[in-house]
């Protein structure tokens, strides 16, 4: 596999090693200070944030303000703002990035990939036809074109918009 160089994100993998486990997780942790920790929408019981090792450009994760691992395990009242912070991340991104599609999706557990497994989270990740170009294809390297923080200026004011439609 090979490498670019990305310098920008050594931040925030220094702020990675900083969190101390005893702290919590790291999305208990991110919640502390949503701007800095790219929180796009915090609801009453779930949150929108971007991730910070995206995918795509705008690859967002929907997570359960209460640090839970297992789907079975969220209440009524958490599963319907989960689900309706997905639909909200998909509108604010066709309103902001225009892609033609969505991965939508979520792993259960460290053997079925999940990074975080103790404490769940849906990826809402925006595709383009095209998006797969030569570059993961042919060296297994995938190129992110826009920063960490002009991405969440960009979806900010989208979710602003789609929030104000949405009360209207």
């Amino acid at each position: 596999m090979d490498h670019l160089w990305a310098p920008w994100r050594m931040k925030y993998i220094a702020h990675s090693l900083k969190n101390n486990p005893d702290e919590g997780c790291i999305f208990c942790t991110h919640l502390r200070d949503p701007h800095q920790n790219f929180i796009l929408y915090k609801g009453d019981n779930a949150f929108i944030i971007m991730n910070l090792y995206p995918y795509n450009n705008g690859h967002l994760m929907v997570v359960p303000n209460r640090h839970v691992a297992k789907i079975t395990h969220l209440n009524d009242d958490e599963l319907l703002e989960i689900s309706k912070l997905i639909n909200l991340s998909v509108q604010a991104l066709q309103h902001a990035l225009k892609p033609d599609g969505f991965n939508v999706g979520l792993n259960l557990g460290r053997v079925a990939g999940a990074g975080v497994a103790d404490h769940l989270h849906y990826h809402i990740v925006p595709r383009w036809n095209g998006d797969t170009n030569f570059m993961p294809v042919l060296t297994e390297t995938k190129v992110i074109s826009q920063s960490l923080e002009e991405g969440y200026e960009v979806l900010k004011k989208a979710f602003d918009t789609v929030l104000k439609k949405k009360k209207k």
